[in-house]
């Protein structure tokens, strides 16, 4: 029997409107899908209007000083009264200070020479030493320009009697020596490349996997794989692992492009790399065979997916400066998987830092690997009611 052209007779407002109501109707019924649409312009709209910040002020910074006295006093408020810094209380040893900002504990490090004020006052232009973490460096950018600047103004005040004589009209009375720790000409790549990778893991496997078991329920043939003799731990982790040699694929590509065509360098440990690497694969794995099992489409896991990436791609420091967020975006930040990796990453490949430095970024991986499986199982079990 042939319908082609049964309507086709000019435009009907009444059959437009017929169709447009039905699909109401469905939108209606599909809430959570719904609750998506509404909901993920709304935390864009706060995200990128709050959370997102290129000239990060109150940046982390530790003191490691040998001369304590009125001129090195001045120079560490006036550093203050920039508002990019924000020193930890006490005065650290060098090995401590090391120790912060190779975890990434603090981005900058002054050290002031024993010997600074004496030859200060003998107009021998001593210098002060200030380290950055300049693996990102859009973070300290602007904080290291206002440095720069400072040389020329700071301690004027505190001058009198035979200072003033001993320092040439125009000259700063000392000077500062800047060391970009990491990254010294700066290049964008060694912070982009990296967190590329984590970027393109957590598209790609949160995507694949998330539709896993809403694929399988939508072609009809998630009663077969419910009448297995498997278990639910099974069934998830078993739909994982195809996806785990995917994502070790991508990796060891990124990698060797990293390594061979944007020439990043790698100080690390390339066993403690993949270590990294499979870990955070499992853990967005996880998290798309969770997401998965809470869908009841293909539609809604690919809203969910959504959900999931842009927060991650935002408030992980990729795009935007971490240290920049207020805390409330960094809260959520510090929840997502990317945020770790892309420490990891820069901390292996630009810092050569080991598994004591790793550690406090790898324990939140294993954690949350842990739960967001849970959760999962939770879900897949309520599939099966």
């Amino acid at each position: 029997m042939n319908y082609q052209n049964t309507y086709t007779e000019g435009f009907s407002f009444a059959r437009w409107w017929a169709v447009a109501s039905k699909e109401f109707i469905q939108l209606r019924r599909d809430r959570p899908a719904f609750s998506l649409i509404l909901a993920i312009p709304i935390i864009q709209l706060f995200l990128f209007g709050y959370a997102i910040n290129n000239d990060p002020k109150h940046l982390s910074a530790v003191i490691v000083s040998a001369d304590h006295s009125v001129f090195t006093r001045s120079f560490i408020a006036s550093m203050k009264n920039t508002d990019y810094f924000t020193f930890t209380d006490g005065n650290m040893s060098v090995h401590e200070a090391e120790e912060a900002i190779a975890k990434g504990k603090t981005l900058f490090v002054v050290t002031i020479p024993v010997d600074f004020t004496r030859k200060l006052l003998r107009g021998e232009h001593p210098s002060l030493l200030v380290e950055s973490d300049a693996t990102d460096p859009v973070t300290t950018g602007n904080a290291i320009a206002a440095v720069n600047g400072m040389a020329s103004s700071v301690m004027q005040k505190d001058f009198s009697g035979a200072v003033p004589a001993l320092v040439a009209p125009g000259q700063p009375p000392y000077t500062i020596e800047l060391h970009r720790r990491y990254n010294p000409e700066g290049i964008t790549q060694y912070n982009i490349i990296p967190g590329v990778m984590g970027v393109i893991l957590t598209l790609t496997l949160v995507m694949v996997t998330g539709l896993a078991i809403t694929r399988e329920r939508e072609r009809g043939t998630i009663e077969n794989l419910l009448a297995m003799p498997v278990s639910p731990l099974e069934v998830l982790s078993g739909k994982i692992i195809p996806y785990v040699f995917i994502g070790f694929i991508q990796s060891i590509i990124i990698l060797l492009a990293a390594r061979f065509v944007f020439h990043l360098p790698f100080l690390g440990s390339l066993v403690l790399m993949f270590f990294v690497v499979l870990l955070f694969i499992f853990c967005t794995l996880s998290v798309g065979i969770t997401l998965s099992s809470s869908a009841r489409n293909q539609m809604q896991a690919m809203q969910l997916t959504i959900f999931f990436f842009m927060p991650s791609m935002l408030l992980s420091g990729f795009m935007f400066p971490f240290d920049g967020m207020p805390i409330w975006a960094r809260v959520i930040g510090d929840m997502l998987p990317l945020t770790y990796f892309m420490r990891l990453v820069r901390g292996i490949m630009l810092k050569g830092n080991g598994w004591v430095e790793l550690w406090p970024n790898i324990w939140p991986l294993i954690v949350y690997n842990v739960v967001i499986l849970v959760i999962g199982l939770k879900f897949y079990r309520k599939t099966l009611d």
